[in-house]
């Protein structure tokens, strides 16, 4: 499939908050984007930084707002991680992480004194000064920190929230230890993509909302990075970023008119 400035696109990475919904509700275009992907016999991969909900849990919500979308069509940060801690053996863990997101971790036992790693998500409204101070001692003890992702911050219906970045940078100043970011814009997250879609990264595009994340991360692995102008876009911080597209998108309905043409 060619598309215009980004030549012959095999393949496609989508996030999906602030592009294909936004507060639970399917974002215009999103559901009929589903189903030309799906009908489209081209490879394609939903990819979400998303720390709150297992896989399972989170095509179970997309499906409650029409989207269509099966767990094995979705690749998060916490399948990221979970395979970078397979690698690492059987290591305790101490998840910062919300009930729901810990299930995609029960492989793993679980200790807040002897930890071998903390992992960073998010715990909603459950941040306190508590855990984070445990989570301290730990990295002071030689644990290794692993956080979901970076983010500044994500769309909300209320506006733009606080992400979990403030917490791993906050971390990282106070312990002198670097987190390893596993979700975008790692590079090891976007291998562990192209290797389920079977495509080099030059015949792969990203689109998403995020300019860093999703774009310039895309970008840094050789992908092609799609900027969709929804959910937390905003064009001042694009322009203060520097960060140029290599296409950008009104929304996420302009994929399905690529797929129809």
């Amino acid at each position: 499939m060619v598309m215009d400035g980004l030549g012959d696109i095999k393949g496609l990475l989508l996030d999906l908050n602030g592009v294909f919904y936004v507060a639970n509700r399917a974002l215009p275009g999103a559901v009929a984007t589903v189903e030309a992907l799906q009908e489209s016999g081209l490879p394609y991969r939903f990819v979400t930084n998303n720390t709150t909900e297992s896989i399972q849990s989170l095509s179970q919500g997309l499906k409650s707002m029409g989207l269509p979308i099966d767990p094995v069509e979705i690749i998060s940060a916490p399948y990221a991680a979970v395979l970078h801690l397979r690698q690492m053996g059987q290591p305790k863990i101490y998840p910062l992480l919300s009930e729901n997101a810990q299930q995609d971790f029960a492989e793993f036992p679980i200790s807040d004194t002897q930890a071998d790693v903390v992992v960073i998500g998010d715990m909603g409204d459950e941040w306190n000064y508590r855990v984070l101070n445990r989570a301290f001692r730990l990295v002071m003890q030689g644990a290794q920190v692993i956080a979901l992702h970076k983010g500044k911050f994500w769309q909300w219906e209320a506006g733009l929230q606080l992400d979990i970045g403030a917490f791993v940078v906050g971390l990282e100043y106070a312990t002198d230890a670097d987190a390893l970011v596993v979700g975008k814009p790692n590079p090891f997250f976007f291998k562990m993509a192209l290797a389920e879609l079977g495509l080099p990264p030059e015949q792969v595009a990203m689109v998403g909302d995020d300019i860093e994340a999703d774009v310039a991360g895309a970008q840094g692995a050789g992908l092609k990075g799609v900027l969709v102008k929804t959910g937390k876009y905003r064009p001042h911080f694009v322009d203060l970023l520097g960060i140029q597209p290599d296409l950008e998108l009104e929304s996420i309905s302009a994929i399905a008119t690529w797929l129809g043409s």
